[in-house]
């Protein structure tokens, strides 16, 4: 099973997650911020990897923050060497008047583009830039290569949500494991 749990303590936040790669997409999430709560809860659901997150501190930036680098870190922990994995993954999702389109290399070298193309400054109680950061946080800790595109869309709710929606199923694709894969999913036989 390729579960795993992070625990991070700091003097501005404390971060609890728990996930499963070979989940079934459950998700118990309590971040403090709604908006995060339901773009995770759809993480989980899309992805199919089971996640159990809270976080509470000083400020919502900081939780929103750490909660990513908690994900992600829990996310790196549960790939391990990352032997016979898939790797690359890569969707396009639709959310009514909104397409994204995202790829996902889990090579151990981050990497991080996005564009949402938001018009506003926040979606719900979530500020735009929290958002845009969250998926760099994940990515980094992640040790991932994320690109993240909207390519057209009206709405930055539902930007925001296909954009989640785009992540999720192409992390799927990459973490799952191939049982044609021998090794290292590398050329180089090191990632």
């Amino acid at each position: 099973m390729r579960i795993e749990e992070v625990y991070r303590k700091t003097k501005e936040t404390d971060i609890k997650v728990k996930i499963n790669l070979d989940g079934e997409g459950k998700a118990v999430i309590n971040s403090g911020v709604p908006f995060l709560n339901h773009m995770l809860t759809s993480f989980a659901t899309h992805s199919l990897i089971d996640i159990e997150a809270s976080a509470k501190g000083d400020l919502v930036h900081h939780c929103i923050e750490d909660l990513a680098i908690g994900l992600g870190g829990a996310l790196n922990k549960a790939l391990g060497t990352r032997e016979g994995i898939a790797r690359f993954g890569n969707a396009t999702a639709p959310m009514d008047c909104s397409l994204a389109v995202a790829a996902v290399d889990l090579v151990k070298r981050p990497y991080f583009m996005i564009n949402l193309k938001f018009k506003g400054r926040k979606v719900e109680e979530m500020q735009i830039e929290d958002i845009n950061h969250f998926y760099e946080s994940l990515t980094n800790s992640l040790q991932a290569n994320v690109h993240l595109f909207i390519m057209y869309g009206s709405n930055d709710h539902h930007k925001a949500e296909a954009a989640t929606k785009a992540f999720a199923l192409s992390l799927r694709q990459a973490v799952t494991v191939d049982s044609r894969r021998k090794g290292i999913p590398s050329s180089k036989g090191v990632i």
